[in-house]
């Protein structure tokens, strides 16, 4: 497989580090010192460009490697509420998009359960609030993380009394939904605490709370190795395909 990396900070030399690892030729390395490289003629002998950049480039990006035919893994957050518009260019030109907040497996578990168990709540007719918690380090500037925005949409999607998420994030800039205290939320919002400290690659946590008992999923990410290779291995997934793509088609696979 002949790949392409779109930016080149830690999860990008992590990602190069394990294409090599696995046989395949890092043909195209796009950096901010050479942005214009990221065109047709660059791409054209490319299979599959993994994209890892920041939330203001992601989208020229995406599409760029959409309109000109190239397969695009993306992990970038920040972004996302335009998605849909870059799924439903990627079907009209007949190009492969695969896209996930998170590449962990163990990540792609916690996700499952989380609906699960929310599904289970709202059966049982159970009243149990719920809050989530993600824990990142201090060079991550969104808020809150794209697997946090996916937890919460599992819970909102399966949990009648939550029909919104906010966030709490004291000190960060770049924060989405904000609110200045948890107190302020209504009791139909979720609650997404933002941390931001030290080097932590990412803890996620969800907590359901009745007034007798507290239930808590929680996952812990050792490092960003995890991520990088769930992000090849959605690479070597969507070599040759096309379409629109997720963790969930790339867990379906292993059934």
């Amino acid at each position: 497989m002949k790949a392409a990396i779109i930016g080149y900070g830690k999860m990008g030399h992590e990602i190069e580090n394990i294409l090599k690892e696995r046989g395949h030729e890092v043909a195209l390395i796009i950096d901010i010192n050479n942005t214009e490289a990221l065109d047709a003629e660059h791409l054209k002998d490319i299979d599959v460009a993994l994209e890892f950049s920041a939330p203001d480039t992601a989208y020229h990006n995406i599409r760029t490697c959409i309109e000109t035919g190239t397969a695009i893994v993306s992990g970038t957050t920040g972004w996302t509420s335009r998605l849909a518009e870059l799924q439903q260019l990627c079907r009209e030109k007949g190009s492969a998009m695969f896209y996930a907040s998170n590449y962990c497996l163990g990540v792609n578990l916690l996700f499952q359960l989380n609906k699960q168990l929310s599904a289970m709540i709202e059966q049982l007719g159970a009243n149990y609030n719920v809050e989530i918690e993600e824990v990142h380090h201090t060079q991550k500037k969104d808020a809150p993380s794209g697997t946090a925005i996916t937890l919460a949409e599992g819970v909102i999607d399966n949990l009648s009394s939550k029909e919104e998420w906010v966030n709490y994030a004291p000190g960060i800039d770049k924060a989405t939904n904000r609110i200045d205290n948890p107190s302020e939320a209504k009791d139909s919002q979720l609650v997404v605490r933002s941390v931001r400290e030290g080097m932590v690659p990412g803890i996620h946590a969800v907590t359901f709370e009745s007034e007798d008992d507290i239930i808590c999923l929680k996952h812990t990410i050792k490092n960003r190795r995890a991520l990088a290779l769930g992000a090849v291995v959605a690479a070597e997934f969507l070599c040759g395909k096309t379409g629109v793509y997720s963790m969930d088609d790339l867990m379906k696979q292993t059934k």
